[in-house]
């Protein structure tokens, strides 16, 4: 949002911010949702990689592919050490993880 409509917002009694603010996040919250999607983002980059369909990933990790689906889409059902675990299944390494992690944009 550019400045100057911010400031008539604000100028009227509007309250301008982003989610994380309206729904109260603390800081490591907010840390953990984007690790938590730059896993899931990296997951996807590394199951195409591999050529790989959801399906088939989901074999490979004894799993479904809805579930697949939910790891790539960062929902919060998924467990973090499930998507670990299915990262080292399909070939991605401690390293690049970290990489994908270290590689936020705040």
């Amino acid at each position: 949002m550019d400045i100057a409509k911010r400031q008539r917002l604000e100028a009227v009694g509007w309250c301008v911010g982003n989610a994380a603010d309206f729904l109260e996040f603390l800081p490591e919250e907010i840390a953990f949702m984007e690790m938590k999607l730059s896993l899931s983002r990296y997951l996807q980059e590394l199951r195409l990689k591999n050529q790989l369909s959801q399906a088939n990933l989901a074999k490979k990790i004894n799993s479904s592919q809805s579930r697949v689906a939910k790891m790539e889409a960062g929902d919060p059902s998924v467990s973090l050490d499930l998507m670990v675990k299915t990262i080292l299944a399909v070939g991605g390494t401690r390293e690049d993880m970290a990489i994908a992690i270290a590689s936020i944009h705040t």
